[in-house]
């Protein structure tokens, strides 16, 4: 496993804003009508095979493409946990991924009961996924609001793509005061599937994780973190009303407007434990500001 130490900080993973082929300079005018040359996220298409069987056409940054094939199975329940895999096979030039199991499987009557979600570039979730949702106990975790304050600042200080060049979502799986997977894509929804195959991969326990997010809390969002078993999730942005509706259903805790001092939970409150002032909390830098910033 390779660590990357940012900020003082040492990641298990971390973005990449340099990485070839993730971003370009694109040349243009801006409001003065003066030459500028801009840097743009990249975005690809990737096939998603169970087995044998197409699964979907995501697109995507192009980097952990395997962690995004198995966190998306997991996520939508095609993996289960006495699936065992055999293989998961990325080939570049046909930007396929293929997942393989010991046994085989058939998700054809799944694949008739899709919906698309809200959000940048359009998820996919299946139509029985508020099923597994049913019977789902999540583990108790006491979040520390100084706990918040260092991940806020640590995740909105480092070199990511966002900062380099916009249009991207980043989720990062964090443990106590400490973020360690960091994870981008065009869409919130693959960011999270990658962290989801990480944690498939490497074997790490959900029960005592945090998850954070750029973007917005949406059902989406939160059926996606309960399923994967970590008991809470935050972000600097809003909420919608079902997401916020589902995670008092399911018993995760949910914080959003994280920013600087500041942030509401709408759900689980009771695991807060305040032990930091918000005087002696500083607001973020404007460069390091991610969208949804201002108040």
């Amino acid at each position: 496993m390779q660590l990357a130490k940012l900020n003082d900080h040492t990641y298990l993973i971390a973005p990449n804003p340099s990485g070839a082929g993730l971003s370009r300079s694109v040349a243009g005018v801006d409001h003065n009508g003066q030459p500028v040359d801009t840097s743009v996220v990249e975005e690809r298409p990737l096939t998603i095979y169970l087995n044998s069987q197409e699964i979907v056409t995501a697109m995507t940054i192009g980097d952990y493409p395997e962690y995004l094939a198995l966190g998306f199975l997991r996520n939508q329940r095609m993996l289960s946990d006495t699936d065992q895999v055999t293989a998961v096979q990325f080939d570049e030039e046909l930007e396929t991924v293929v997942v393989r199991t010991e046994q085989e499987t058939n998700h054809e009557d799944k694949l008739k009961k899709k919906t698309r979600t809200s959000g940048c570039a359009v998820g996919t979730v299946f139509g029985d996924m508020m099923e597994g949702l049913e019977d789902l106990e999540l583990p108790s975790l006491s979040i520390r609001t100084s706990d918040l304050y260092q991940l806020s600042s640590i995740i909105n200080r480092t070199p990511s793509l966002y900062l380099e060049a916009g249009a991207i979502h980043g989720t990062v799986l964090c443990e106590g005061n400490r973020p360690l997977v960091y994870m981008e894509d065009v869409g919130r929804h693959n960011a999270v599937d990658k962290i989801a195959g990480w944690m498939l991969e490497t074997g790490t326990s959900a029960d005592n994780k945090l998850l954070y997010t750029t973007g917005r809390l949406t059902s989406e969002m939160v059926i996606k973190c309960a399923l994967m078993g970590i008991p809470a999730l935050a972000s600097r942005s809003g909420f919608t009303a079902w997401g916020v509706e589902i995670a008092q259903q399911v018993g995760l805790t949910l914080i959003g407007r994280l920013r600087g001092a500041r942030f509401v939970c709408l759900s689980g409150k009771e695991r807060l434990t305040y032990d930091s002032d918000p005087s002696s909390v500083a607001d973020d830098p404007k460069k390091s500001r991610r969208k949804g910033a201002t108040s």
